[in-house]
């Protein structure tokens, strides 16, 4: 599986656990399949008057899993995803259950709902049918070091022009 990396430099040996800590799917590296998607995380605001790199990897998701590695896939924003996705960032680390979880991300489209959900101001059935008109983006997040040390392979850097 092709997958990438939006960032400000080339990271042909990414590390996993050294960047913010209660995201949406843990502390890992995240990837995904959609070379748009990782074009905007090396846009953002924060990044502003710095580089934008296109990291490109193959990622050898069936051998991760035929050796165990623990796989969660949310297919849709349903409930189990904003409660895993809220507990995450309220620092319970459900993510700790599992060394790869792919889903949908919490971008500026969704974010509001679920604060107001996390908050308790807005009810799950509330929440969910806002979500549901929503296409998810898709990332992958790596939470072993072994596994992106020996399943996520570095093909090239590309930089992106502005």
């Amino acid at each position: 599986m092709k997958v990438f990396h939006g960032a400000t430099i080339a990271i042909p040996r990414p590390l996993v656990n050294v960047g913010r800590k209660q995201l949406d799917f843990g502390e890992g590296f995240y990837v995904t399949d959609l070379a748009e998607q990782a074009i905007s995380w090396s846009q953002r605001p924060i990044n502003a008057g710095k580089e934008h790199v296109l990291n490109i990897y193959d990622f050898d998701i069936e051998g991760a899993l035929s050796v165990g590695y623990r796989y969660k896939h949310f297919v849709a924003y349903d409930s189990e995803w904003l409660e895993f996705v809220v507990a995450n960032r309220r620092g319970e680390r459900l993510w700790m259950n599992y060394d790869i979880v792919e889903g949908g991300i919490a971008n500026d489209r969704v974010f509001n709902t679920i604060e107001l959900y996390a908050a308790g101001l807005t009810p799950m059935e509330a929440a969910l049918k806002k979500l549901q008109y929503e296409k998810p983006n898709n990332q992958i997040c790596l939470l072993r070091q072994s596994l992106v040390d020996d399943y996520l392979h570095f093909v090239e850097a590309k930089q992106i022009e502005p």
